[in-house]
């Protein structure tokens, strides 16, 4: 190991960027946030404005850097993004955004996912068997066939992490996050598919794809000098290649190995494992090779709707008005059993990634009687978010992969009452980290072997995330769930049918 530095991560997640700067032992000096909007077009649709990013961006630089030495500004030796995918934008050959990005979460490419798992393509085999409506190669078809002025003007249709690198450092890279995990990279089998992309319509792939593929801590280059200069910043600052910003948080959760499930609760609930086998996986992600760890196979599940569930509820029902809302709500339900007394709730209000993998699956509250009262209703939201992370570990594990412990992060670890709901759900202890915005850490722990001040991975985890507290299941409450659980199931395939065309 080498003398002890500093280390810049930025998280660009779907609400706000947060840039820390963390030192050799996970300890992070200082961090801002500045939130972006998200606009909603059309239902199902979901859109940022690039400029939004980089802009917020510098202002957190900015607020960062304002508080720090110079000595310790210029001890910040490298820099490493992750960002939400796929979250994509044509540009030009100068990196500048042609439209509005097209969110991770965006469901309009439901024609175009049709067509591509139509193709019952081998390569389809390393996600799961499928696409996901909201996956990179159904959303490039869906601007080539939508807005074909903007794509054939287009240079490159890129990531979100790509823009942000490009602008950091002058380069058009890829990450093998990405791409092994969204768009159809496999190593194992040479990497790009010409033939899955003829048949899925994309012909023309290599013109408008990144094709340089590199490994998640590998050094993309050093940092813009006008960049540098601008916040007195080292100019020799190396700018590593990050990842998805999930994936990049199960480093930021000391996950990596087998056995202990990374979840990031957001906006979204993303749930991650590794694998030292390649598994065939039935509703869920994956197997993907090697896309942060070299050698190690990753899982993946996914709830598109979570946490923007309860903000919607705080805000349709005019709650969010109140100084504490959460704390206001958590007492309203403080009374109320498990169960809300009949009420179950899916929580699909943006469709199921996994693993039902159904883009037209939607929200329902089931069993409202007049005795029914509004805290009634969002203690049923709670549980229908941990009846959807239930779901997919119960995935996992009847797919070889048995999950021990959960290890969280994200904005719901700050809620109390929910995360014991989600482990008397789920039966599993949850494992909080001291530094809850773990994507963030996992870029400066990205940054901290990408710059060699630890070796690899695993060394730099060890070093550098600590344990703040564990969340343990009540055992009895858990078995309450169980047979509620079997009805939230039965709900869904039984409305399943009808949703299609709601």
């Amino acid at each position: 190991m080498k003398q002890a530095n500093y280390f810049m991560g930025i998280d660009l997640g779907t609400q706000s960027v947060r840039v820390v700067v963390a030192d050799m032992s996970g300890n992070v000096v200082v961090s801002d946030e500045q939130a972006y909007e998200t606009l909603y077009p059309q239902a199902g649709w979901a859109e940022q404005r690039p400029a939004d990013w980089w802009r917020c961006l510098n202002t957190a630089v900015a607020n960062v850097t304002d508080k720090l030495s110079i000595g310790l500004r210029y001890s910040i030796s490298a820099i490493s993004v992750c960002a939400t995918s796929p979250t994509i934008i044509p540009v030009d050959e100068n990196g500048e955004a042609l439209t509005n990005a097209i969110m991770w979460m965006d469901n309009r490419a439901v024609k175009e996912t049709e067509l591509v798992n139509a193709t019952h393509h081998p390569i389809l085999d390393y996600c799961g068997g499928e696409d996901s409506v909201e996956w990179t190669i159904p959303k490039i078809l869906w601007i080539k066939n939508n807005q074909p002025e903007i794509y054939q003007k287009s240079y490159k249709i890129i990531e979100q992490l790509d823009y942000i690198n490009h602008k950091l450092c002058g380069k058009f890279t890829n990450s093998v996050c990405q791409e092994a995990c969204k768009a159809h990279y496999v190593a194992c089998e040479g990497g790009w598919s010409d033939d899955f992309f003829n048949q899925a319509g994309l012909e023309d792939y290599k013109d408008k794809m990144i094709l340089d593929v590199t490994r998640v801590g590998d050094v993309l280059g050093t940092i813009n000098k006008d960049f540098a200069e601008k916040y007195d910043l080292n100019p020799e600052m190396l700018v590593v290649q990050g990842g998805i910003d999930a994936h990049i948080g199960m480093l930021g959760l000391g996950v990596d190995r087998a056995g202990k499930m990374a979840m990031i609760m957001g906006t979204s609930f993303v749930q991650l494992c590794f694998s030292e086998q390649k598994l065939q996986l039935d509703g869920l992600w994956g197997p993907y090779d090697a896309p942060i760890i070299p050698d190690a196979w990753l899982l993946e599940g996914g709830q598109t709707s979570a946490g923007s569930i309860v903000k919607w509820y705080m805000r349709e029902f005019g709650v969010d008005k109140m100084d504490n809302p959460y704390a206001y709500m958590n007492e309203q339900i403080e009374g109320i059993a498990p169960g809300a007394d009949g009420l179950v709730a899916l929580d699909f209000f943006q469709g199921n990634r996994t693993p039902y993998k159904d883009a037209n699956a939607k929200g329902v509250i089931y069993g409202l009687t007049l005795s029914h009262t509004k805290a009634h209703i969002y203690r049923a939201l709670l549980e229908s978010v941990a009846f959807g992370t239930k779901n997919i570990i119960d995935s996992f594990e009847q797919n070889g992969s048995p999950v021990n412990t959960i290890v969280g992060c994200g904005g719901v670890t700050k809620d109390k009452v929910w995360m014991q709901i989600i482990s008397d759900v789920t039966g599993k202890p949850i494992v909080v980290t001291e530094d809850a915005g773990a994507s963030a850490l996992g870029c400066a722990i990205v940054a901290s072997v990408g710059s060699k001040a630890y070796m690899n991975f695993e060394e730099a985890t060890r070093g550098m995330v600590k344990e703040a507290y564990v969340v343990e299941p009540n055992p009895e409450t858990h078995a309450v769930y169980e047979g509620i659980f079997e009805k939230y199931v039965e709900i869904y395939h039984q409305l399943k049918g009808t949703m299609a065309g709601a």
